[in-house]
């Protein structure tokens, strides 16, 4: 009895990643809506406070702008869901990427890297995306989120252009997800939590806090505020192949994420009780933007139809270069591609991965060539035929 310790650590790590996931991105959602909805408090010397139900249960929630006159026994610190969703995150990284790097990191088409020269690429992509938004942050452009944001946009879409000249669209997709991420958790470990802990030193020593320790460490939290969507759509976008195998993948990636950007800006300004409508006629916009490039795109990639197309012509392909993996044991993602009934009720998969984005098999190994992948287009265009 083989037990697959590579699967069940996959298993074990993208559901601790989601799990704390949610709690991180719950928790940040919930106080980002709680500071949009506060409003003069009666009495006290709070700068806002909210009263809601839930769970047959009445909250008052209280907020000061610096910090209370004293210190309350017990305060709750927003951390952990953010450490354990980062070390999730690369966990898995370093599990499917690097020590797949072979196969899951590496397109010899773009770029003849080894192993270590690839992983050590990813590895300098997530130290340098954060010293080039601190550095943002800290100097004149950092005065204004709006700036800030548009800079920040604009070196995150240079990345996963760079990365992707270098890498596996999917992989470049991922490491611009992990450069995100890895701003948000820095900006939790480094900024937030740290300018907190000097807050409460100031009152425990009797000394008025620094205003501007919580106003650096809002900013902070605003930015991971908006960078949520997009890095939650690169999470999904492994299952999505028609997004990161487009021609110009860094193109539907900026595209989508923008469009992430857009509306948790909706939601943000409904927040606030401010009108939305032209943050969600923007949002729908770029979201069709990315719809319609992705398929005009896929259109003129489509092979055109063939005749007398028989599975005899495409079964030596499929057992090249795809039943290796795709057999009845193990089966990967549910998908067997070891007979013509498996082959044509996959056909349509087959298309949009093998075809259309030309993402499998994943890293090439076994060297599929455009003239193969015209073949199986074909074959599966003319109704897959036995």
């Amino acid at each position: 009895m083989d037990f697959d310790v590579a699967e069940w650590l996959n298993l074990a790590l993208r559901w601790l990643h989601l799990v704390a996931g949610i709690a991180w991105i719950g928790s940040s959602f919930y106080f980002v809506w709680l500071d949009n909805h506060l409003t003069k408090p009666t009495e006290g010397d709070a700068s806002g406070e909210l009263w809601s139900v839930h769970g047959g249960g009445f909250y008052h929630n209280q907020k000061y702008q610096v910090a209370p006159s004293a210190m309350p026994e017990r305060l709750h610190w927003f951390k952990w869901e953010a450490y354990f969703t980062w070390i999730s995150g690369f966990s898995l990284l370093v599990l499917i990427y690097y020590v797949g790097a072979q196969n899951f990191l590496i397109d010899p088409a773009k770029a003849d890297l080894s192993p270590v020269a690839a992983i050590a690429i990813g590895l300098a992509a997530l130290a340098l995306g954060w010293l080039v938004y601190d550095g943002l942050c800290r100097s004149p452009v950092g005065s204004s989120n709006v700036a800030l944001g548009i800079f920040w946009f604009a070196c995150l879409l240079l990345a996963a252009a760079a990365l992707d000249s270098l890498f596996n669209a999917r992989a470049a997709y991922m490491h611009v997800g992990a450069i995100a991420g890895t701003v948000m958790v820095a900006n939790v470990f480094l900024v937030i939590i740290p300018n907190q802990r000097k807050v409460v030193a100031d009152l425990v020593a009797g000394r008025t806090p620094d205003p501007a320790l919580g106003a650096a460490a809002k900013q902070r939290s605003l930015h991971n505020n908006y960078m949520t969507l997009p890095v939650l759509f690169i999470m999904i976008s492994p299952h999505y192949p028609m997004t990161y195998g487009a021609e110009q993948p860094w193109l539907v990636l900026g595209l989508l994420g923008l469009t992430g950007v857009a509306v948790r800006h909706v939601f943000n300004l409904r927040g606030r009780e401010r009108p939305a409508g032209a943050a969600i006629v923007v949002a729908i916009g770029l979201a069709l933007a990315s719809a319609a490039y992705v398929t005009l795109e896929n259109g003129r990639a489509a092979p055109g139809p063939a005749q007398n197309v028989a599975y005899a012509e495409v079964q030596p392909i499929l057992a090249t270069h795809c039943a290796g993996c795709h057999t009845r044991h193990p089966l990967p993602r549910g998908v067997a591609l070891d007979s013509w009934e498996h082959a044509r009720a996959a056909s349509a998969r087959i298309k949009a991965v093998a075809v259309d984005t030309q993402v499998m098999p994943l890293g090439n190994p076994t060297g599929m060539t455009p003239e193969e992948r015209r073949r199986l287009g074909a074959w599966i265009a003319a109704g897959s035929p036995r």
